[in-house]
């Protein structure tokens, strides 16, 4: 490996294995160009010196309504495009349409089915043209394009160097094994989901197979997804869209944070905890939160999942009274017929 040091000279690092965990950069669209100012990724957003007026965001994924979320609570008039039928799009479907609501009650105004057809930029601010459903011309100050990532290969590799890609990411084995001897990957680099804790998973892993041979590494199956937007959104496993097309056989619990204690007492009292179950064994399929704390609540039902535990021992687990965690057990009683707070 040839990398360039602090004072700027070079160092070749020899060793027997390589880790490339590069990560990914955001994805920008064809012929737009990008300055850090007026036209802007999630990198440069980062990076603002001055909150622009109005903004026009490109991609309602996670990065996309997070963004959205925090420029528009600081009085940053927002335009939220995305080209599917709602927001979070693969989020489940009744989740993201809560979310889409009470974004646009926040006072966010959000065009789905809409897709960008051009964008002039000049120091005074850009000029968006859109098709589909909501067809116009749209002034901004400023446009951040959250369209994705893609895979950050630019410079890592020599010229003589060809690892194997697939769908533009760095192909794996189960070991975590490139197509070039010595060379492992894990991270975004090798795809989706494009998750921090996922990679970081991905890494321990590999470098745990790198070490033991006998070691046999696991690849991620089960992993929360959040989105960390004001009502939180966090999710694991199936969406009940998903379920229905696997053609499995489950119950939908619902609980509604109106009916906790803990969060009318917090002033938190809207959002919903939602679990599928399977039958007849009773295991989690799947949950999806939107309300406070949701990215923490998730983790309860992750554990759950990675223990196969099913809806009879979560109604078993006596909760603290009053917590958001009752929330979990409640959804998971409404779901087998047992609910009697709501």
């Amino acid at each position: 490996i040839k990398v360039k040091t602090a004072d700027g000279k070079s160092q070749v690092i020899e060793a027997t294995n390589v880790m490339l965990a590069t990560g990914c950069v955001p994805r920008v669209l064809p012929g737009m160009k990008v300055d850090g100012k007026v036209v802007m990724t999630s990198r440069e957003a980062l990076e603002l010196k001055k909150q622009p007026k109005s903004v026009v965001i490109l991609g309602a994924g996670a990065i996309g309504v997070e963004f959205a979320y925090f420029l528009n609570s600081f009085g940053t008039k927002v335009t939220l495009v995305e080209m599917k039928s709602r927001v979070l799009p693969i989020e489940d479907e009744e989740i993201s349409d809560l979310l889409g609501k009470n974004l646009a009650k926040q006072g966010i105004t959000i065009l789905t089915e809409t897709a960008m057809e051009s964008v002039t930029a000049s120091t005074s601010g850009v000029k968006v043209k859109l098709s589909g459903k909501n067809a116009k011309t749209i002034e901004a100050d400023a446009l951040l394009c959250a369209v994705g990532v893609q895979a950050n290969l630019e410079g890592a590799l020599d010229a003589g160097v060809k690892l194997e890609l697939e769908k533009g990411y760095v192909k794996t084995d189960a070991r975590y094994k490139s197509s070039m001897a010595g060379v492992f990957s894990a991270g975004d680099i090798i795809g989706p989901p494009w998750l921090a804790h996922v990679a970081s998973f991905e890494a321990i892993e590999a470098v745990n197979g790198i070490f033991d041979a006998k070691y046999q590494p696991k690849k991620v199956g089960v992993f929360p997804g959040c989105t960390y937007c004001q009502p939180q959104v966090a999710s694991i496993g199936l969406t009940e869209a998903a379920a229905k097309e696997k053609k499995l056989k489950f119950k939908v619990g619902r609980f509604p944070y109106r009916a906790s204690g803990r969060a009318v007492a917090s002033g938190d009292s809207e959002g919903m905890v939602k679990i599928l179950i399977g039958e007849p064994h009773g295991e989690i399929l799947g949950a999806h939160i939107i309300g406070a704390e949701a990215t923490e609540l998730i983790a309860e039902v992750g554990l759950g999942m990675t223990l196969e535990a099913t809806a009879d021992e979560i109604g078993h687990t006596i909760h603290a009274h009053p917590t958001l965690t009752e929330m979990i057990k409640e959804a998971t009683e409404a779901a087998v017929g047992h609910a009697i707070h709501i």
